[in-house]
C-alpha cells in the first residue's frame, strides 16, 4: 500500500492513525434525519434535489404526483430532440451518428450536410496527439488502470495549450473539440501501455485515421490487425451516441459544473469528470456487469436454464451470491423506472450483432436476466415494485461481442460522455458566474484547545 517500506514501529503508528481516522470521521446516521439532510442530494421521495438549469439534456423516467413517483417509460432528450428519434434518423440513412451528436450537444443545433462534412474533417485533423506525447506522457509512465492514465493524460494536455486558462467561447470551443477528438487515442494508447508493461503483451500503436468515424477509429486502433465489420462499427457508434449525455445531474456532469464554476481550466474540469466516471457506482458499473456474467457462467451448470438462473439471481438479491451486495448489476436506475431508453435502443442492436456472431445464447442470458429480475422484484418487494434494465447491462454485452478488453469498457464511456461534459462546461461558464458552494451542517460540540503538555 505504501510507496516506501515501513518498519514495524511505523506500521504500528500508521495503524493507530487509521483507527483515529475511522473513529473521528463516522457521523451518526440519525443526524441526517434530525437536520433533514438530503443524502446524495436526493429528496425523501427519491427524486434529485434541483440545483441548476440546463438546455443540453433532459432525462424523464417518472411522473411526480402528490410528491410520489409514478413510473413511466423513460425518455432522453439531447437539446430537446428525443434520443430515439435521433438514433432512428441516423440508422435510417445508414450512416454514423456520433459526430452529429457531438455537434448537436456542443452547438445546440443539428448540422446541415455541408456543416457535418466540414465538422468531420476538422475532427479528423484534431485526432492526432502532439508530437512526442505518447512516448513521453503515456508509454514512459504507464498505469495499471486505464482511467487513471486517461486522467493524467488529459491533465498533461494542459502543458501543450498556449491559451490554457483563457475562458473565451472561442478558446473553450477549441479545447473541447481537441479533447473530444483526441480522447480515443489517449485511452487506447494508455491501454496498450498497460498491457505491454504489466501483462507482458505485444505493443502496437496504430495512428488515428482522419477519414474514419470515432467508432471506426476505436476499433481500428484497438485491434492488432485494424480490421472490423460495418455492423461492428455501427453498434459501437450507437453505444457512443446513447452514452454522450445524460443531463446535468449525473455525478460526472455535475462535477463539470462544480469545477467550471470555480474558474479553473478545461483540463482540470475534464480530468475530474473522468475521476467521477471511474467510480463503480457510475461509469464503472459496466465492468460490474461483466464480472457478474462471468460468475453466472462459472457457477451455474447451465446458464441457459431459466429456473437455475432465477434461483441464482434470487440469491444475489438476498446477498447470498456473487459479491453479496444485493444488486443485480445492469438493473435499476436512479431516474428511469419502467424503461431506460438507452438500454432499449442498445438491446435491439445487440441482438442483431449476437445473431451475426452466433452468440444467441449469450444474448438470451442478458435478456433473461432483465426479465427474471423484474419478476423477482415483484416477488420480493410487492406487486408495485418496478425496475428496468439500465444501459450498462447491454453495453457490457456489446463490448464483449466486439472483443473489446474490459479495461476499455469505462474509457469508451468517457470517450462518449466527453461531448456532454464539454457542453455542460461551456454552459456553466457562459450562464452562471457564481461558484457552486452548498452548505454542510456541523454536528460537533465546541471544544477547548488543550496545550500539548496536558494531553
Amino acid at each position: 500500500m505504501s510507496y516506501i517500506k515501513l518498519s514495524g514501529v511505523d506500521e504500528a503508528i500508521f495503524h493507530k492513525l487509521a483507527i483515529y481516522a475511522k473513529d473521528n470521521n463516522s457521523i451518526k446516521p440519525e443526524y441526517y434525519d434530525i437536520y433533514d439532510i438530503k443524502r446524495g442530494l436526493r429528496n425523501s421521495n427519491g427524486t434529485g434535489v434541483l440545483v441548476g438549469i440546463t438546455e443540453i439534456g433532459e432525462v424523464r423516467g417518472y411522473d411526480l404526483i402528490d410528491n410520489k413517483k409514478i413510473p413511466e417509460e423513460g425518455k432522453l432528450y439531447y437539446r430537446s430532440i428525443e434520443l430515439k428519434d435521433l438514433v432512428e434518423g441516423v440508422q435510417k440513412e445508414k450512416r454514423f451518428g456520433f459526430e452529429e451528436c457531438i455537434y448537436l450537444l456542443i452547438f445546440g443545433q443539428l448540422p446541415t450536410k455541408e456543416e457535418l462534412n466540414d465538422f468531420n474533417q476538422l475532427l479528423g485533423k484534431l485526432r492526432f496527439l502532439p508530437e512526442g506525447f505518447n512516448e513521453k506522457m503515456i508509454l514512459l509512465y504507464p498505469s495499471k488502470d486505464v482511467m487513471n492514465q486517461l486522467q493524467r493524460s488529459v491533465l498533461s494536455m494542459y502543458t501543450y495549450d498556449e491559451s490554457v486558462d483563457e475562458n473565451s467561447i472561442s478558446n473553450l470551443t477549441s479545447q473541447s473539440l481537441n479533447l473530444i477528438a483526441k480522447l480515443p487515442a489517449l485511452a487506447i494508447y494508455s491501454y496498450q501501455a498497460k498491457i505491454h508493461n504489466y501483462d507482458k503483451q505485444s505493443l502496437f500503436i496504430h495512428p488515428p485515421q482522419p477519414h474514419l468515424s470515432t467508432a471506426e477509429n476505436i476499433l481500428y486502433m484497438t485491434r492488432a490487425d485494424s480490421n472490423y465489420t460495418e455492423l461492428e462499427a455501427e453498434v459501437l457508434d450507437l453505444s457512443l451516441i446513447v452514452h454522450a449525455e445524460h443531463g446535468g445531474g449525473n455525478n460526472s456532469s455535475f462535477t463539470t459544473h462544480v469545477l467550471a464554476s470555480s474558474g479553473t481550466d478545461s483540463y482540470s474540469v475534464i480530468a475530474a469528470a473522468i475521476g467521477s466516471l471511474k467510480g463503480s457506482k457510475h461509469g464503472g458499473a459496466n465492468f460490474k456487469v461483466y464480472k457478474m456474467i462471468e460468475a453466472i457462467k462459472e457457477e451455474l451448470e447451465d446458464f441457459r436454464d431459466r429456473n437455475e438462473l432465477k434461483n441464482y439471481l434470487r440469491k444475489i438479491l438476498k446477498k447470498e451470491a456473487f459479491d453479496k451486495q444485493g444488486l443485480v448489476y445492469g438493473m435499476g436506475h436512479a431516474v428511469y423506472t419502467k424503461s431506460d431508453p438507452r438500454a432499449v435502443l442498445l438491446k435491439k442492436k445487440a441482438e442483431e450483432l449476437a445473431k451475426d456472431k452466433g452468440l444467441e445464447d449469450d444474448y438470451k442470458l442478458y435478456a433473461n436476466i432483465e426479465d427474471i429480475t423484474k419478476e423477482l422484484f415483484v416477488e420480493l418487494k410487492g406487486e408495485n415494485a418496478c425496475i428496468c434494465a439500465n444501459v450498462d447491462l447491454y453495453s457490457s454485452f456489446v463490448y464483449r461481442m466486439l472483443g473489446l478488453p474490459f479495461e476499455l469498457f469505462t474509457p469508451i464511456f468517457a470517450i462518449a460522455r466527453m461531448a456532454g461534459w464539454c457542453a455542460h462546461r461551456i454552459e456553466q461558464v457562459l450562464s452562471d458566474t457564481k461558484i457552486i458552494r452548498p452548505a454542510y451542517k456541523s454536528v460537533t460540540k465546541i471544544k477547548d484547545y488543550v496545550p500539548l503538555d496536558e494531553r
